[in-house]
C-alpha cells in the first residue's frame, strides 16, 4: 500500500491525542492538528493547527485536504453528529483510527451499556465509510484519577467509593504508540484493539501511590455510592450509574491486562507509577 505522509489528528488537544501529534512527530510524519482555537493551541515544532468544528463539518475539507489518515477522538456530541463528519473524512481520507472503549461489545447487536452503546454509534458508520480503520478500546484511563487533584491540593485525604475495586490503568502514552502504528502502517487494518494497562490496582493502591509519589501520606475514606453519584457532575447520570456498577463489579472481579500494547509496540504498558511520575505537577 502507498505510504502514510500525512495524518489529521483530531482530539489532539486532549491527553491521548496530544500523545498522538508529539509521537507521529518524532517519526517524521507530517501532522496536522485540528484545534476549534488555533491560536490558542500548543504543540511541536513542524506541528501544523489548522482550524475546523466537528459540528460545523464544512469547516472540515480545507483540513482534511491531501490527508492520507485521521485519527479521531470523538468528544460528547450526540453521535448522530458523527455521520456527516465521517463521510467527510471518507471523501478526503484513505485511513481513520478511532479512540473508541473497552465498553463495546463485539457480541451483542445491541449494546448494554450507555458508554459501549456511545462508542459503538460512532464504530458503525466508520465500518460502513469504505476506509481502512483501526478501533482502539481501551479499559481505564490513568488521566480519570485527576478527578482526585481538588481534594489531593487541599488535604491527604481522598473520598470515594468502591476503594477496594482494582482495575488496569492506562498512559495516555501507551494509547497513543498503538495508535501511531495503526496509523502509519498496515498491520492493523480492522483490528479492534482492547488495551489495558500493566498491573491490576485497587483505588485505595492508586491514592496510595501517588502520595508516595508526592511524598505525602495520602489515604482512601470510603463513601456511599450515592455520595459519589452525588460528586460526578462531570457525566450524564446514565454514564455515572455504569461506571459505578463497574467499579462495584470490581471489588471482586478485578480488571485483568492485556498484551496488546506489548504485541503492538514491542514495549510493555506503563505502569501507573511511572504515569503518576509524569503527571506529579498535576496534583502538586
Amino acid at each position: 500500500m502507498a505510504q502514510i505522509k500525512q495524518v489529521l489528528v483530531i482530539g489532539a488537544t486532549g491527553h491521548v491525542g496530544g500523545q498522538v501529534v508529539s509521537q507521529l512527530a518524532a517519526t517524521g510524519t507530517a501532522v496536522r492538528a485540528l484545534a476549534r482555537k488555533p491560536e490558542a493551541a500548543a504543540f511541536p515544532t513542524g506541528v501544523e493547527v489548522v482550524p475546523g468544528d466537528l459540528t460545523a463539518p464544512e469547516t472540515l475539507p480545507r483540513a482534511l485536504a491531501g490527508v492520507d489518515a485521521v485519527y479521531l477522538t470523538w468528544p460528547n456530541l450526540p453521535a448522530d453528529k458523527a455521520i456527516p463528519v465521517i463521510e467527510v473524512i471518507a471523501e478526503h481520507a484513505r485511513r481513520i483510527v478511532l479512540l473508541s472503549s473497552g465498553a463495546v461489545r463485539d457480541d451483542l447487536e445491541e449494546q448494554d451499556n450507555p458508554i459501549g452503546k456511545a462508542h459503538a454509534d460512532i464504530e458503525k458508520p466508520i465500518r460502513n465509510s469504505g476506509m481502512e480503520w483501526t478501533f482502539l478500546r481501551p479499559y481505564g484511563f490513568a488521566t480519570n484519577t485527576l478527578e482526585w487533584v481538588p481534594q489531593i491540593r487541599t488535604g491527604d485525604v481522598v473520598r470515594g467509593a468502591y476503594g477496594a475495586a482494582a482495575m488496569t490503568l492506562l498512559h495516555e502514552a501507551d494509547i497513543a504508540a498503538v495508535a501511531v502504528r495503526a496509523l502509519t502502517t498496515d498491520e492493523h487494518l480492522g483490528a479492534r484493539y482492547v488495551l489495558s494497562g500493566s498491573a491490576s490496582l485497587s483505588r485505595a493502591e492508586q491514592v496510595a501511590i501517588i502520595g508516595a509519589t508526592l511524598g505525602r501520606p495520602l489515604v482512601w475514606e470510603e463513601i456511599t455510592r450515592e455520595q459519589a453519584k452525588a460528586q460526578m457532575g462531570w457525566v450524564p447520570a446514565e454514564f455515572a450509574d455504569y461506571i459505578l456498577g463497574g467499579l462495584a463489579a470490581m471489588v471482586d472481579t478485578p480488571g485483568l491486562p492485556t498484551s496488546t500494547i506489548q504485541e503492538v509496540t514491542g514495549a510493555p504498558a506503563r505502569s501507573y507509577a511511572q504515569w503518576v511520575a509524569d503527571h506529579a505537577a498535576d496534583f502538586a
